[in-house]
């Protein structure tokens, strides 16, 4: 008798930036998982995602964290490093073989996991079929190289710019294509093959084929897509929903839009990849850990992501859901958003987050690296010099980090 007038269980969980858009979607999964679990009780918080990190130290400092929190993998891997986090391998129970290897891997750090993955993203290759025409070009790009002499050729043959790379994020650039950024410790951007990289950019800038606006800014996409919608641009990397931003925005261009999965690069790694997860913060109650588990692989079961992703135009991380016919089929004269799915579909198993783990103020270190790749590509300093410096400044503060 006692036992069924017992408190029910409390869940808090936390998301960022999901309402107005998703509320009621998690509203309706809350209620949901009650109606079948009459002992729990579900709370959901949502916060702008510009502050749900000093809103989670603040609770778990205080010992009262939520019982679950919505985390970007960056984020996961200083919390997990600050001891903010728990690891849930015991938590994944049976679960586990069900989420895509490559999501769990985002999430493992010194051998263990810490979050139960529930979608990611991962870039597609938007292009103009009537720039690409014009410019004699007989289909989308297959790698780097190709991304890059298409550029040129777009720029020599139309005058118009070819590609947008996102150069602020020019380490993750590098390490889709093999080159490590730090190596034991040390900053290693200025070798031969860094170099070569900063070199291909610097001339297919100076030959007109990178879109100019915004080209460094910490975020370039806005500038990216309306040269895309304005017929300015050849080539768009971006998430299935730019696609459907043009769809809706230019309908011209939308039309003469075709879309290709983008090129894995020598690591068969996907570009553009981005993984939300759910974490677990330290001092969760302990005896509440298994109400906790079963809400969580709840939450990030097949069918939720499955229908969470269809309404974000994201990707699920379990592998049934991701292998839904949703994302892997085309319908017979699919227009590009459609396209764009599938395509994406294509790359999600090789879908990883690409940041460098493990250092402070790592924000600051690479601005130091943008400016240099800047300098390198404008023309402004001889890429091998500008790579130089860099790598010495970063080398001074990494030293500087490991003395303390």
């Amino acid at each position: 008798m006692s036992a069924a007038l017992a408190a029910p269980e409390k869940i808090e969980f936390w998301t960022f930036s999901m309402k107005p858009k998703f509320t009621p979607y998690f509203e309706t999964l809350v209620k949901n998982y009650e109606a079948g679990n009459p002992n729990v009780k579900v709370e959901w918080v949502d916060f702008p995602w510009d502050v749900i990190q000093t809103k989670l130290v603040t609770r778990i400092v205080a010992g009262t964290p939520p019982a679950l929190v919505n985390l970007n993998v960056p984020w996961a891997d200083e919390f997990a490093r600050d001891g903010l986090l728990a690891p849930v391998d015991t938590l994944l129970g049976d679960a586990r073989p069900r989420y895509l290897a490559s999501t769990l891997e985002d999430l493992t750090f010194g051998g263990k996991t810490y979050g139960f993955p529930m979608y990611s993203n991962v870039a597609v290759i938007a292009y103009n079929t009537q720039i690409f025409k014009a410019a004699a070009i007989p289909h989308a790009p297959r790698d780097l190289d190709e991304q890059l002499l298409f550029a040129r050729q777009i720029a020599a043959r139309t005058g118009k710019a070819g590609l947008c790379p996102a150069l602020s994020k020019i380490d993750g650039l590098m390490m889709q294509q093999g080159l490590a950024v730090i190596k034991d410790g040390k900053a290693v951007f200025n070798s031969p093959a860094h170099i070569a990289l900063i070199k291909k950019l610097a001339d297919t800038y100076k030959a007109g084929g990178l879109l100019k606006d915004a080209l460094f800014a910490e975020d370039n996409f806005p500038a990216a897509i309306d040269a895309y919608k304005g017929g300015r641009l050849g080539m768009l990397l971006a998430p299935p929903t730019a696609v459907k931003r043009i769809e809706s925005d230019a309908k011209d261009i939308y039309a003469i839009t075709d879309v290709a999965p983008a090129p894995l690069g020598p690591t068969g790694i996907a570009d553009g990849g981005w993984l939300i997860h759910f974490a677990v913060p330290k001092n969760v109650d302990a005896k509440l850990l298994p109400a906790v588990g079963k809400f969580a692989r709840y939450l990030t079961n097949d069918a939720n992501q499955l229908a969470f992703a269809k309404q974000a135009s994201v990707y699920p991380a379990m592998a049934q859901a991701a292998n839904d016919p949703f994302f892997m089929t085309v319908p017979p004269g699919a227009g590009a958003a459609e396209k764009a799915v599938s395509a994406g579909a294509v790359s999600m198993p090789h879908s990883h987050t690409l940041y460098v783990a493990g250092i402070t103020d790592y924000d600051e270190l690479r601005r130091y690296l943008v400016k240099a790749v800047e300098a390198g590509v404008t023309g402004k300093q001889d890429v091998k010099q500008a790579l130089d410096q860099a790598v010495a400044i970063w080398n001074k503060k990494l030293a500087a980090q490991r003395s303390h």
